[in-house]
């Protein structure tokens, strides 16, 4: 199982973005798909999670700011994140929940600076 992230870049305070990822290989059933952040010196943390059947939780920081979305046909899973700060700067990767088994992309640098 592969996953694919895109989308992030560099954006001013107050922007937004969209980060994307895709699974391919062999997939029978995603459960959980996540989006995590890290920055150096800093443990991974949990962005936002959405279940198989679309019920979603985010970190406390997010605040109302995000949005995770997923295409279960697609194996996809996307974030639209709005009213970016740059405490938000990290890079940013996404997972998913196979049959107990967790599986990580490659991870995409997000910058909010002006």
């Amino acid at each position: 199982v592969q996953l694919q992230a895109s989308g992030g870049g560099l954006v001013q305070p107050g922007g937004s973005l969209r980060v994307s990822c895709a699974a391919s290989g062999s997939i029978h059933s995603i459960s959980d798909m996540y989006w995590y952040r890290q920055t150096p010196g800093k443990q991974r943390e949990l962005v936002a999670v959405i279940g198989e059947a679309g019920g979603v939780n985010y970190g406390d920081f997010v605040k109302g700011r995000f949005t995770i979305s997923r295409n279960n046909a697609k194996s996809a899973v996307w974030m639209q994140m709005n009213d970016l700060k740059p405490e938000d700067t990290a890079i940013y990767y996404c997972s998913a929940r196979i049959k107990s088994i967790m599986y990580w992309g490659q991870g995409t640098q997000v910058t909010v600076s002006s």
